[in-house]
C-alpha cells in the first residue's frame, strides 16, 4: 500500500484523538477505584500486572482507529490482546500499548503513558504518537515530517559537558549482575565524551523513559538482551522509536541495528536489547560497551 503524506497525516491526527482521549480517562480514574489483575506475559512484575484501566484504555483507543483497519488494509497488534499474526501478512499494522508503565499507574506515579504507533511489515514505524497524562504532553513523529511536541517541532539535544551522562533504566537492573560493571563502564565513557560523571537512574515505563533523551541533555535508556521472556514488547518502543529517530536520535537494538519491530513469533524485545540516545557517539560507546560484557 502507498502510504501518501496526506493518509500518513490523517493517520497520526485519528492516532493523536485516539491517545488523548484515552489518556484523559486513565487521567479521570487516578484517584479512583480500580482493579489490579495478573497477566500470563513476561517475567517480570511490570509486565504481568493489568488493570481494567488498561482494558477500557484500549476500548476507546480502537473506537478511533478500528475504522481504518478496514480502510486501509491494517493489522492490529495491542498489548491487552492476543496476537493474531496479521502484522505479518499486511502493509502496515496499528501497534498499541494503551497504558505504558501500569505498575506506576497502580503505584500512582508518574511515568505511564499511551502509546500508538503504524509500523510496516518490514518492521518500519511510519508514525509514533505518545500522550502523558500527566504532564498533558503529547510527542508525534511521522516517517520524514519530524518530532513535534504538543505541536511544535523538536529535535535532540546536544551533549551538555556540564551535565553528568544518565542511564535510565527499569528497577529489574537493580539485580542484574551486570550493574556494577555497567555503572564503571558509563564513568569511563562519560570521561571519553567530556561530560561530568555518569549515574543510573530508576524508573518505571519504558515510553517515557524512552522520550527522556529528548528532554534531558546526556541521557540514555538501553537493556541488554536477555534470556527469558522480557525486556519489553514491540508496543513498547515503536511510537518511541519513530519519535526519536525523526528528531535526529538513535533508537536501535543494542548492537546498533534496527529495532526488530515485527519480531516473527514473539512480541518480546528481549532478543537483541534496544538503546536510545540523541547522540550517535554515545550509542557507539554503549554498544561498545555491550561487547566488552556481553560478548
Amino acid at each position: 500500500m502507498n502510504f501518501s503524506k496526506q493518509l500518513l497525516q490523517k493517520l497520526t491526527q485519528q492516532a493523536i484523538e485516539a491517545a488523548r482521549t484515552a489518556g484523559e480517562l486513565i487521567a479521570a480514574h487516578r484517584n479512583q477505584e480500580f482493579t489490579i489483575g495478573q497477566k500470563a506475559k513476561g517475567t517480570s512484575q511490570a509486565s504481568q500486572i493489568v488493570t481494567d484501566v488498561d482494558h477500557k484504555a484500549e476500548a476507546v483507543i480502537l473506537e478511533h482507529l478500528r475504522p481504518s483497519l478496514k480502510e486501509y488494509d491494517l493489522a492490529l497488534l495491542t498489548e491487552e490482546a492476543t496476537d493474531d499474526g496479521g502484522r505479518q501478512n499486511k502493509s502496515a499494522f496499528w501497534c498499541i500499548d494503551p497504558l505504558d508503565g501500569t505498575l506506576a499507574f497502580a503505584n500512582n506515579e508518574a511515568g505511564f503513558a499511551v502509546s500508538i504507533a503504524l509500523v510496516t511489515r518490514n518492521a518500519t514505524p511510519l508514525i509514533g504518537v505518545v500522550y502523558d497524562p500527566v504532564e498533558q504532553i503529547t510527542y508525534h513523529a511521522i516517517q520524514g515530517f519530524g518530532t513535534f511536541k504538543n505541536d511544535h517541532p523538536i529535535t535532540a539535544p546536544e551533549l551538555d559537558p556540564k551535565r553528568p551522562l544518565i542511564l535510565r533504566t527499569d528497577y529489574s537492573f537493580q539485580s542484574d549482575p551486570r550493574l556494577e560493571k555497567t555503572a564503571s563502564g558509563l564513568a569511563a565513557i562519560a570521561h571519553r565524551i567530556g561530560v561530568e560523571g555518569a549515574e543510573i537512574n530508576f524508573h518505571i515505563g519504558a515510553v517515557k523513559n524512552a522520550c527522556s533523551i529528548l528532554e534531558t541533555p546526556n541521557t540514555c535508556y538501553f537493556k541488554y538482551p536477555r534470556a527469558d521472556a522480557s525486556g519489553g514488547s514491540l508496543w513498547d518502543y515503536a511510537a518511541t522509536a519513530c519519535i526519536c529517530d525523526q528528531a535526529g536520535a538513535v533508537a536501535c537494538d543494542i548492537y546498533g541495528h534496527p529495532m526488530d519491530l515485527n519480531r516473527l513469533n514473539s512480541t518480546f524485545m528481549n532478543h537483541r536489547g534496544l538503546l536510545f540516545t540523541a547522540h550517535k557517539e554515545l550509542a557507539e560507546e554503549i554498544i561498545a560497551l555491550n561487547e566488552r560484557l556481553n560478548g
